[in-house]
């Protein structure tokens, strides 16, 4: 009888259900995509209910592809796109309203108004976030505001505002558990990273009542039991849930002090463990990497809007590419003097501008600017930005970082990940796994419960290496440029 793990990634694109074996390995995966509901002012929001089904149907799928008995499937961990965040009944448990993406960036009027009467300093020391539409508070208050009968709800105890985790456990455990874990609790501008506990004063600030907020549970403890919606024989426990970025973190091994990882997601994630005291940045964030055994991690973290998401600019809207997978063929096909210049400011800039009013560009083309220098512009702006964040990290901790490890789907892309070693002028590791969000949160629920030891577990990953190679002047160069084609975007 084997004893396997169950990883669930809920992730803004899809949801996977990964299937991991008693010493580790990852051995079947399943994923359904979801659709994402976006309007003509830019508002971007995903179906709980359609989020939740696939949640069940992914893992259906996974126990018939792997043909395993589902006997033998002893925990659960959960990994979820992060700062999204929704409102729905606590008896029914019927949404009020769709989830409000992390990208979406609807609530800047409510933080406006915020910081004009003052409360920025004050919300950015209780939580060590900047305020910014981009976290959790901003959207469920507007929710609160614009959605009928949410406020009386909340009001009379009778509404649950959470984020996707606490959607799943709530969902998963039949009603019986509304819980988070202190990645994600971190990760919603409403926790006190001090106190470590919901911040009275800031949820006041956004007419948020603490009551309707989830328990505040550790990273690797006891979240409830599950047999998904009957399809199991037996209740399963709920042991690891992480936001997915703290999954990653987790997955990479980044456990000591000054460690650090990106995920390459829809948006990037760069995360450097500083260990159990606080530093608060000016240009990047500070959450909990986790609290785990009884003891609290701390990161500094900054988050990018459009990295992954800019492949998907040029394959659905540009119609340049059909598959991600042509970009790196392109890239290596462009002008390398091309001096084009793509910056993605959708939705903003995030870490370590953070300005929501900023525009996108594409500055710098010539008359021999064509497909494949647009192509390469694009993906050169994932790895610009991370170096940005990086830089502000390390000069702001005073630590020296002397590695990157990597995740998530652009890490295939051997033109964007040399590109990123020489813009960071650090080694970029890139593991044989690509899961690490999800392998983050099964390997903190497989050792919550016994089936795995940290002595072992990390020693299985694989990397890769890219080392930089470009020469020092060609790099301040190029990295001078982008600085100049950001100065054009910035409103502020």
């Amino acid at each position: 009888m084997a004893d396997y793990v169950l990883g669930i990634d809920q992730s803004t694109q899809g949801t996977k259900a990964l299937l991991f074996d008693q010493i580790g390995n990852l051995i079947c995966r399943t994923d359904l995509p979801h659709r994402q509901i976006i309007n003509e002012k830019g508002f971007v929001e995903h179906n709980p209910i359609e989020i939740y089904q696939n949640t069940i149907q992914v893992v259906k799928n996974l126990i018939e592809k792997a043909n395993i008995d589902k006997d033998d499937v002893k925990v659960l961990g959960i990994s979820n796109q992060r700062e999204t965040a929704l409102c729905w009944d606590r008896k029914t448990g019927e949404p009020v309203y769709n989830a409000i993406v992390w990208q979406c960036a609807r609530g800047a009027k409510i933080c406006e108004t915020l910081e004009q009467d003052g409360y920025a300093k004050m919300i950015r020391s209780h939580t060590g976030l900047q305020l910014s539409p981009y976290f959790s508070a901003a959207k469920l208050a507007w929710v609160l505001k614009e959605v009928p009968g949410a406020k009386e709800k909340a009001e009379k105890g009778e509404l649950c505002c959470g984020t996707i985790d606490s959607w799943l456990v709530y969902q998963l455990t039949g009603g019986k558990e509304f819980r988070t874990d202190y990645s994600n609790a971190s990760r919603t501008q409403l926790f006190n990273i001090s106190t470590l506990s919901w911040d009275k004063e800031v949820c006041d600030a956004f007419g948020i009542l603490p009551e309707c907020l989830p328990k505040v549970t550790d990273s690797d403890g006891e979240f409830g039991f599950t047999d998904f919606d009957g399809y199991f024989n037996q209740k399963i426990p709920i042991h690891g849930v992480l936001g997915d970025s703290h999954g990653a973190l987790f997955g990479q091994g980044c456990l000591n002090k000054g460690m650090i990882k990106t995920t390459y997601g829809t948006g990037s994630s760069i995360m450097m463990n500083i260990g159990e005291t606080p530093v608060l940045s000016e240009s990047v964030v500070t959450s909990l990497a986790w609290k785990m055994n009884g003891k609290v991690s701390y990161v500094l973290e900054g988050n990018i809007n459009y990295t992954g998401a800019v492949i998907t600019w040029l394959k659905d809207d540009l119609k340049l590419i059909e598959s991600p997978g042509e970009t790196e063929k392109l890239a290596k096909r462009a002008n390398p003097k091309d001096t084009s210049y793509l910056v993605p400011a959708f939705s903003g800039l995030g870490a370590p501008y953070w300005d929501s009013e900023a525009k996108a560009t594409i500055w710098g083309m010539s008359r021999t600017t064509k497909r494949e220098e647009i192509v390469k512009a694009a993906l050169e702006s994932i790895a610009y930005q991370i170096t940005d964040v990086i830089e502000a990290m390390s000069r702001e901790s005073g630590i020296t970082i002397e590695e990157l490890r990597v995740d998530g789907g652009p890490t295939k892309n051997a033109y964007l990940m040399q590109f990123q070693s020489d813009m960071a002028q650090i080694p970029v590791k890139v593991p044989s796994a690509e899961e690490l969000s999800g392998i983050g949160a099964a390997y903190t629920a497989g050792l919550a419960v016994g089936i795995y030891r940290k002595e072992t577990i990390f020693s299985q990953i694989n990397r890769k290496q890219f080392v930089p190679v470009m020469e020092d002047e060609v790099r301040k160069l190029k990295y001078q440029g982008w600085k100049e084609a950001v100065k054009k975007v910035l409103s502020k």
